[in-house]
């Protein structure tokens, strides 16, 4: 069996700004919902709180800040998926219930 690592936002406390850490680089991520769009984005920004990307749309099955270049960027895939195949949407009906925001390294797990 294979899994993803997948972050459990709490969606009820929105906006929110949290900290991660990928191998050694510590970043903060913010989440934020537009309403009038029925989407969520999330804002990068690096150890010290300086911003360094705002409002990146969630797009199912698309990694995010995949079109920058910049040192300060974790280089890991963050992508919005489904792994149980329900949806292919990003949105306030499936983000936290099916869609969830997952690192996308495969692991194999025992069993």
């Amino acid at each position: 069996m294979s899994y993803r690592s997948k972050f459990d936002i709490d969606l009820t406390n929105i906006p929110q700004v949290f900290s991660t850490t990928f191998g050694n680089l510590t970043v903060s991520l913010g989440i934020n919902y537009n309403a009038l769009g029925d989407f969520y984005t999330v804002d990068l920004y690096d150890n010290q709180g300086n911003q360094v990307i705002m409002g990146e749309k969630l797009v199912y099955g698309k990694r995010l800040w995949n079109n920058y270049v910049d040192r300060r960027i974790p280089s890991i895939d963050l992508i919005p998926l489904d792994e149980s195949g329900v949806s292919k949407v990003c949105n306030k009906e499936t983000f936290g219930k099916t869609v969830f925001l997952y690192i996308d390294t495969v692991v194999e797990g025992n069993g």
